[in-house]
């Protein structure tokens, strides 16, 4: 069976920050696996101009707040920021939280946020989305201690961009919002560790379908490189990234929704992880077809599964990351 972990989502609007430091600290004692926290400079419900506090800077807090929990963002906006920054700031939240940073991502969507900012938009989410491609391609590979250098013609212009510090995990996981499946499923298959995304059990099965023919194809894609160019390197190293042509399996996350269960758990988040979920022994209905995404072009792996209940909780799953030819030791 899978081993199931439990997370909070903090919202910070109609909250102080006193509030939301207190609960920082209840959710770490209480023992929960994850803490997130949103990435808005507007509120989303109600007033958009009531009292919020910005994403990055709350998660480097609570870092110095907690001592267990895991902390991201569910999920940053692309829009907000320069990847090379967010590579940065990532590295740096991991090393003050001692290795319990994970990089939350999305292509962002809430329009009024960057007209009123001055933010680039886009024009439309398909622009969006290849940014967010660029975006988290350049990340792994600073968070892996790599070099960038942008291809002409693309959103950004890096130049022998590098890093220092690295992060305190030998691979810090990057997690991505979104089930657009031509685009943002195909960014998952090839960079992701964790995928969040909302829907019915029967949407995300099909989802989970079209997740597993855009891994297929990663790994396809790499493979056929590899027969190019046996010392060729490939950028990216997150879920389906390989470097050198060494590794070449995709992972993903799948957050499914069980309406009963999450107002189950939205009851008791204040009672802590309760035991009777860290192994559980739930309907296959309610874990989602999220058993099915497995490789097998690249072999059986073993399964382990996240969960993430909160203000807007799901179940997630989680595929770990290979052995074979790895270097990095398996996550907490």
């Amino acid at each position: 069976m899978t081993d199931l972990k439990l997370g909070i989502l903090l919202w910070s609007q109609a909250a102080t920050w006193p509030e939301l430091l207190d609960a920082a600290k209840r959710v770490d004692r209480l023992g929960y696996d994850h803490l997130w926290t949103w990435d808005h400079i507007y509120a989303i419900f109600g007033d958009p101009y009531q009292p919020i506090v910005e994403g990055w800077t709350t998660l480097a807090a609570w870092a110095m707040a907690t001592e267990q929990t895991r902390l991201g963002l569910l999920v940053g906006a692309n829009t907000f920021r320069n990847p090379g920054l967010v590579a940065k700031m990532a590295a740096t939240l991991d090393n003050i939280s001692n290795g319990r940073g994970i990089l939350g991502i999305g292509g962002a969507w809430f329009e009024l946020e960057h007209e009123e900012h001055g933010i680039d938009f886009g024009s439309g989410f398909g622009q969006r989305l290849d940014w967010l491609d660029e975006s988290v391609g350049a990340m792994r590979t600073l968070l892996d201690g790599g070099t960038v250098t942008s291809p002409p013609g693309g959103r950004y212009a890096f130049k022998n961009l590098r890093h220092q510090p690295p992060p305190i995990q030998r691979h810090m996981p990057i997690l991505i919002g979104g089930s657009g499946e031509k685009k943002t499923l195909r960014t998952v298959a090839k960079y992701a560790d964790m995928w969040n995304a909302m829907g019915t059990v029967e949407m995300m099965s099909h989802k989970v379908d079209v997740l597993r023919e855009h891994c297929a194809a990663v790994v396809g894609d790499r493979v056929h490189a590899r027969r190019q160019a046996d010392d060729s390197r490939l950028p990216g190293r997150g879920g389906a990234g390989l470097e050198g042509g060494d590794r070449a399996q995709p992972h993903a996350d799948v957050q499914g929704r069980g309406r009963r269960h999450v107002l189950e758990w939205d009851a008791r988040a204040d009672r802590g992880p309760p035991r009777a979920v860290r192994r559980p022994r739930l309907p296959d209905g309610h874990l989602g077809a999220a058993g099915a995404v497995r490789r097998r072009d690249v072999g059986a792996i073993r399964r382990r599964g996240e969960a993430a209940p909160g203000r807007q909780p799901g179940l997630i799953r989680r595929l770990p990351r290979p052995t074979a030819n790895a270097r990095r030791e398996p996550w907490p």
